[in-house]
């Protein structure tokens, strides 16, 4: 068989007996922790609801600040970006002013080294047809020419003046 335990022996049994004095206890415990909350609060100075506020403000406060440094940096990257783009479109523009420049002269290049073959060509054709001129003459050269008496003193004069002018 199985043995019972009477009721009185158990703790919980005990005060069973005694709602009324349970009851008491737990009001005061309850009455204890409520007004040493409130004695702590008062002695503080502060709730946690209006620290919770106050540091959410502040939270909203940093992330207006943020928003407000990003907006400042984007357009000044924009103004960069804009500056960056207004250069590179000069440089392209003088690109191409250089490189219509360079295709002009060689242009002009080529056509100077063309009129050059040409001139080549003239003067080779004018060498031949003179020394084939100089081939069918005969091989008798002409005689000199003798000077007349009165271009020699004038000649002297002329070199005697010119050392008279360099002297002083």
């Amino acid at each position: 068989m199985i043995e019972l335990t009477p009721r009185s022996a158990s703790p919980i049994a005990r005060f069973g007996g005694q709602p009324i004095a349970i009851a008491a206890v737990a009001l005061v415990i309850v009455v204890l922790g409520v007004s040493s909350i409130a004695l702590w609060r008062a002695y503080t100075g502060s709730a946690p609801e209006t620290d919770r506020a106050v540091a959410a403000r502040q939270l909203q406060a940093r992330t207006a600040q943020a928003s407000e440094q990003l907006v400042e940096k984007t357009k000044g990257l924009e103004a960069t970006q804009q500056e960056s783009i207004d250069q590179l479109q000069v440089v392209q523009d003088q690109l191409q002013t250089v490189r219509r420049l360079l295709s002009a002269q060689q242009a002009d290049n080529k056509k100077l080294s063309e009129q050059v073959g040409t001139l080549t060509e003239a003067i080779e054709g004018l060498r031949q047809s003179f020394a084939s001129a100089q081939a069918s003459e005969p091989a008798a050269s002409p005689a000199p020419r003798k000077r007349s008496v009165k271009a020699t003193p004038r000649s002297s004069r002329a070199a005697n003046r010119s050392r008279a002018k360099a002297r002083g």
